[in-house]
């Protein structure tokens, strides 16, 4: 008698188990003029719009003042009278709508009139992960962050989702990684309160060599100096690139 072959449909249907998301290696992005680098220096860190610690405004102010004025009056939920003013804002795709608008020239009304007109290699993009940002938020005493909140979109839209606790961003962060569709990702925002430290800042990415030289003489007298890294995709309208 034949022994029947054994059946390989079951284990054909299973295939191999999906590797855990690692939101940690999560790359944030943080656009601006590279004539802001040097007061980003002098003030330690990115700070948010509503702080009390600015000294000097940006030398260049890529935002609108319809688009500032709506985030300072747009409050965070979970939070106490606090708004996304509050909060220094970071995309999660280098090429994000808005970033992608200005390298168009797209009309956007959250856009200055001098982001437009501005030319590519006149931006620098700093660059953290979310590892960092989690390990200084659980750091010791004042040098801790404080609320790090992650959107689903523009952070001032009406519809958007925010998750601003440790269980919800992470839960917000992984619904995006996960989508099929890449699109909310490139509106999505990673918020943290009040200030960046400079010292999170793992890279900084410029469009070509000469400006690589420049930030790199901007950089000689900071007490931390991340890779200058040229990485022209970033800098350039894509259809796709990796985050």
């Amino acid at each position: 008698m034949t022994r029947p072959r054994p059946s390989t449909r079951a284990k054909s249907s299973i295939g191999p188990k999906s590797a855990p998301d690692n939101v940690g290696e999560q790359r944030i992005y943080h656009l601006t003029h590279i004539r802001n680098l040097a007061g980003i220096l002098s003030s330690g860190g990115l700070l948010a719009d509503a702080s009390e610690a600015w000294a000097a405004r940006p030398a260049v102010d890529i935002s609108s003042a319809p688009n500032r004025e709506k985030r300072r009056n747009t409050l965070i939920d979970g939070t106490e009278n606090t708004t996304v003013a509050h909060f220094v804002p970071f995309f999660l795709s280098p090429n994000a709508t808005i970033w992608d608008n200005i390298l168009t020239n797209t009309g956007d009304p959250r856009l200055s009139s001098d982001a437009p007109s501005a030319e590519n290699f006149d931006f620098v993009i700093l660059v953290s992960t979310v590892k960092k940002v989690v390990e200084a938020q659980s750091g010791p005493g004042e040098a801790a962050l404080g609320i790090v909140a992650v959107t689903d979109g523009d952070a001032a839209g009406t519809l958007t989702r925010v998750g601003t606790t440790p269980e919800t961003s992470e839960r917000v962060l992984r619904r995006l990684r996960a989508a099929t569709d890449a699109a909310a990702l490139l509106e999505a925002e990673l918020l943290v309160e009040e200030t960046f430290p400079f010292e999170l800042v793992t890279i900084v990415a410029v469009a070509n060599d000469k400006v690589r030289d420049v930030v790199r003489g901007i950089l000689a007298e900071s007490g931390h100096r991340p890779k200058v890294a040229v990485y022209p995709p970033w800098f350039h309208a894509s259809e796709t690139v990796t985050v």
